[in-house]
């Protein structure tokens, strides 16, 4: 139990936020944060549907990355949808690397913490290592040309037991194979973790020592916090509320929430906006969780 109950951290503000747009500019982005109350935002670095290269304004990135030490303000970018560390040709594995290279100079620019990148699909039934392999050469190419500090943060996927990028040893042995771990860390997303069971709302736990076991909670640099609108082991990757309309219950919410290793690491909501803004949906984690 001390894992999850005992700290000796001290109390320490929860860093809550959500994905922002950046139709204002990356320092429009932080404004939009801090006038949500938040401590943390997420946004996509350029169009989320494209693996286009994208020219920007020096000026811009530098008043946001001010901006935010300022006002105590942590950011992290979010890899456009294209993005594939399994990409099936050439063509595709070129704009995925010169993508994730501006991405990373961007995210630097503006002082985040890095890049959210999901982790590969499987692209060969008759040889499961392939996506594996194809995931580590990519990490290696884009990594080798990359000298910042922002850092490529892998993802869990949201798919069924036994699938793909759904456990903490894939995304653990991922790093350590790669030739620069340094420059890579962690993403956990809540309900992609509960769609495909690695989390099932019960044995927080257990996830808990486990990922401690293997040092992934040493490199978790974000958590994306989303309620899930199926039931636990489906693989559905359906966001809903925290406190709305979704399968995973407070409690265990509370137990997540509370864990001490987890104090400094900022949460971002991507839930829908549809019945509660964002900006309640902090206030209301903030009211909930805030120390």
């Amino acid at each position: 139990m001390g894992i999850i109950s005992g700290t000796s951290m001290g109390v320490k503000e929860m860093k809550f936020g959500s994905h922002v747009s950046i139709r204002e500019g990356y320092l429009g982005a932080a404004k939009r944060a801090a006038s949500m109350n938040a401590s943390a935002f997420q946004y996509f670095p350029k169009n989320p549907r494209s693996l286009s290269v994208k020219s920007f304004s020096k000026e811009d990135v530098a008043l946001c990355k001010s901006f935010c030490e300022e006002h105590g303000i942590e950011s992290v970018a979010h890899a456009p949808y294209p993005t594939s560390l399994t990409p099936t040709d050439e063509a595709k594995r070129q704009k995925v690397i010169q993508s994730l290279l501006n991405d990373l100079e961007i995210t630097e620019a503006c002082g985040s913490i890095g890049v959210v990148v999901h982790f590969g699909k499987q692209i060969s039934a008759e040889d499961p290592l392939l996506s594996y392999q194809l995931m580590i050469e990519m990490l290696d190419e884009v990594l080798d040309s990359w000298e910042g500090n922002s850092l490529i943060l892998l993802e869990n996927n949201a798919g069924k037991p036994g699938t793909i990028g759904t456990t903490l040893e894939e995304l653990v042995q991922i790093r350590n194979l790669c030739d620069y771990p340094e420059k890579i860390g962690f993403c956990l997303d809540t309900c992609h973790a509960f769609a495909s069971g690695l989390w099932n709302g019960e044995n927080w736990e257990k996830v808990m020592e486990k990922g401690m076991q293997l040092g992934y909670f040493e490199h978790l640099k974000v958590i994306h916090l989303n309620n899930s609108t199926y039931t636990t082991g489906l693989g559905k990757d359906r966001h809903a509320n925290i406190f709305h309309h979704g399968y995973i219950k407070e409690a265990a919410f509370h137990q997540l929430l509370t864990t001490p290793r987890l104090a400094s690491v900022p949460f971002i909501l991507e839930t829908p906006k549809e019945e509660i803004t964002h900006q309640e949906e902090i206030a209301q984690l903030q009211k909930k969780w805030g120390m």
